[in-house]
């Protein structure tokens, strides 16, 4: 039988190493988790923000480059029309 000396200790020493070891662990989990979710976070946002980008300029375009040939060939049968 262990001396009750060396029984407190063990108590104690297991207690510590017990919350150092969890206070490690949770600051270690925090860091990899802050730094895991502003890469992931980083990533989807500017997957988000380049797909939103691609989408708003190709109808921008599209509208533009419709209303503008419209326009042009509206002018072209006006002037066809008057010549005839």
């Amino acid at each position: 039988m262990k001396p009750v000396k060396d029984q407190v200790w063990n108590q104690v020493w297991y207690q510590v190493l017990d919350q150092v070891s969890n206070q490690v662990s949770n600051q270690v989990w925090n860091q990899v988790w802050n730094q895991v979710w502003d890469q992931v976070r980083d990533q989807v946002s500017n997957q988000v923000l380049n797909q939103v980008r691609d989408r708003v300029r190709d109808q921008v375009w599209n509208q533009v480059r419709d209303q503008v040939w419209d326009q042009v060939w509206g002018q072209v049968r006006e002037m066809e029309h008057q010549e005839q």
